[in-house]
C-alpha cells in the first residue's frame, strides 16, 4: 500500500505515526490510520519505536508491503526540549523569555531573575538542558545584569547552545564573551524590548531553529533526521503552530490537550479592549502553559489529590483497586467514569492556571480594579484534543464547562457564545507538522476531525 505522508510523533514513551493520503495536487485528503509502539529510548535508538510504529500501522491496515513518499516527525523524546531561562526581573523579562520558550514547545527546568548564584549554576548543571536563554533589561536599559549571567553560563564551559535575547545594546560585548566558548551563540531580538511591551515571537523562533539543529534528544534520534523530510519539531510547537492557523480561519481560540502525564492549553487571542486598559503586565497574543502535575495516567495522584480522595471515595470509587489495576487505558464503565472525573478536573485547573484574573486593589482614592493574566474572555472556539478528550463520551460537555457563566466569577474564562468541538482523530500535533509544508491538505483534514469547516482566513493581525 503507497501511503502519501507519514507523522511520528516521538513521545518520551510512546510512538505515534499517522498516515495519511490525497495530499497532492489539490486531490481530497484523508486521515488514513494510525500505528503505534514503545518509544525505544532503553534499546538505544529511538528508530526501532518508529518502525515498530510503522510496522503496527501495516498490521491495522491488512496489508503486506507499506511505502511512503514523505515522513515528517515531531519529538518530546527523553523529556522533551529541556530550556533553563534567565532574565532580570521576573514579572518582567523572565517572564517574557519564558512565555517564548513554552511558546516554542519547550519544558521549563529553571527560571531566575537577577544574578546568577553559585546555587543557580549548580542547578544549570544538573539540570543540563538543552538550550540556555539569557534575557534582561529593556533596550537601551541595565545592561550589566544579562552580562554577568552570560561570563558565569560561558565559564561553565558545556558545549550547551545559547540564546540571547535581552538589551539591544549587549549584543556585541555578548558576542565576545561566547567567541571563544564551545558553546553556539543566537542572538536575536529582545523579548522585553520596552517596558508593557512583550517581542516573544523571534526567540520562538530560534528556539524552534535551535531544536532542529543542535539536539539529538534521545539514542538514534540523529539517524531519524536521516529519514524525515524537512525538521522535527518539538510536539507542542506543532500543536502551536496549528492553533495560530485555527486563529486565522476562526478567530480566538483555545486548544485544551491533556495527556497522561501533562496538560497543555494553547489560546491565541487579544482579550478585550476593557481588559487590556487595566493589565498589570503585558500578555502574549499566542500564550501556552504546561501543567507538568496534571495527568491522567504518570501523575494521576497529584489530580485525585486536586479533587480530594475522600471525595472520590464517597463518590463510590475503590481508590485501592484503581491504584492496582488502571494501566492507563479505561478497561470498565468504572474506570470510564473515573477517568472522565479526572480529565474535568485537570481540564479546569489547567485553564483557571492559564487564564488570568479580575484583582480588586484598595488605595487612597478607594477601589481600584486591576486584571492580571491571560484574558480568554473572548474566546469563541474550544478544542480539544489528547486520548482523555477525544475517546471520553463526556469530552464535550467537560469542555463546556470551561464557560463563564457566574458573573461574580474573577476568572477570565471565555464568556457569551463558545463553539466545542473535539479533535475526533487525535491528529491535531501531526496536522501542526504537516501544515508546514502542506497547509491546506491540514486545514482540510484538521475540517474532518472537528467536524466543522473552517473558512478563508480572516483578516486579523499576524501572530
Amino acid at each position: 500500500m503507497r501511503i502519501d505522508v507519514l507523522v511520528a510523533e516521538i513521545g518520551s514513551t510512546t510512538t505515534v505515526v499517522n498516515a495519511f493520503n490525497g495530499i497532492y495536487d489539490n486531490q481530497d485528503p484523508v486521515f488514513v490510520g494510525q500505528g503505534q509502539a514503545t518509544t525505544t529510548v532503553e534499546e538505544g535508538d529511538v528508530r526501532i519505536g518508529l518502525e515498530n510504529s510503522i510496522d503496527d500501522l501495516r498490521k491495522n491496515l491488512g496489508v503486506d508491503q507499506l511505502t511512503y513518499q514523505e515522513l515528517f516527525a515531531t519529538s518530546s523524546a527523553a523529556g522533551g526540549l529541556k530550556m533553563t531561562v534567565h532574565g532580570l526581573v521576573f514579572d518582567m523579562t523572565a517572564r517574557a523569555a519564558k512565555e517564548a520558550a513554552l511558546g516554542a514547545g519547550a519544558v521549563i527546568r529553571m527560571v531566575s531573575a537577577g544574578r546568577l548564584r553559585r546555587t543557580d549554576l549548580k542547578k544549570i548543571k544538573e539540570t543540563h538542558p538543552n538550550l540556555i536563554l539569557i534575557a534582561g533589561g529593556v533596550d537601551y536599559g541595565e545592561r550589566e545584569t544579562s552580562l554577568y549571567n552570560a561570563e558565569q553560563i560561558a565559564n561553565l564551559q558545556t558545549e550547551i547552545p545559547v540564546i540571547y535575547a535581552g538589551n539591544v545594546e549587549n549584543q556585541e560585548e555578548i558576542q565576545l564573551i561566547f567567541e571563544d566558548s564551545n558553546q553556539d551563540l543566537y542572538i536575536v531580538e529582545n523579548v522585553y524590548p520596552q517596558i508593557d511591551q512583550l517581542n516573544i515571537e523571534p526567540t520562538r523562533k530560534v528556539i524552534q531553529s535551535a531544536f532542529e539543529k543542535h539536539i539529538v534528544h534521545a539514542p538514534g534520534m540523529e539517524h531519524v533526521y536521516d529519514v524525515v523530510n524537512g525538521t522535527i519539531t518539538p510536539t507542542p510547537g506543532a500543536v502551536m503552530n496549528i492553533t495560530k492557523l485555527i486563529y486565522e480561519r476562526l478567530g480566538d481560540v483555545l486548544v485544551v490537550d491533556v495527556g497522561g502525564a501533562t496538560t497543555d492549553v494553547h489560546s491565541v487571542t487579544e482579550g478585550s479592549a476593557a481588559i487590556s486598559e487595566i493589565l498589570v503586565a503585558p500578555e502574549p497574543k499566542a500564550k501556552r502553559t504546561v501543567e507538568g502535575d496534571l495527568g491522567l495516567y504518570v501523575n494521576m495522584e497529584n489530580v485525585m489529590e486536586t479533587y480530594g480522595i475522600e471525595k472520590l471515595e464517597k463518590a463510590g470509587f475503590n481508590i485501592d483497586t484503581i491504584r492496582k489495576e488502571y494501566n492507563g487505558i479505561p478497561q470498565n464503565e468504572t474506570e470510564r467514569a473515573f477517568v472522565s472525573l479526572l480529565c474535568d478536573v485537570a481540564t479546569r485547573t489547567a485553564v483557571d492556571r492559564h487564564a488570568g484574573v479580575i484583582r480588586y486593589v484598595y488605595g487612597p482614592t478607594g477601589r481600584g480594579t486591576l486584571a492580571q493574566g491571560k484574558d480568554l474572555s473572548k474566546i469563541k472556539y474550544i478544542i480539544g484534543t489528547g486520548g482523555a478528550l477525544t475517546r471520553l463520551a463526556n469530552g464535550e460537555e467537560i469542555l463546556k464547562k470551561l464557560i463563564k457563566e457566574d458573573e461574580n466569577t474573577m476568572t477570565l474564562l471565555p464568556t457569551g457564545e463558545v463553539k466545542v468541538l473535539l479533535d475526533h482523530d487525535y491528529i491535531i500535533a501531526s496536522l501542526g507538522i504537516l501544515a508546514m509544508k502542506h497547509e491546506e491538505a491540514a486545514i482540510k483534514l484538521l475540517e474532518k476531525s472537528l467536524h466543522y469547516s473552517l473558512p478563508t482566513p480572516v483578516v486579523v493581525e499576524t501572530v
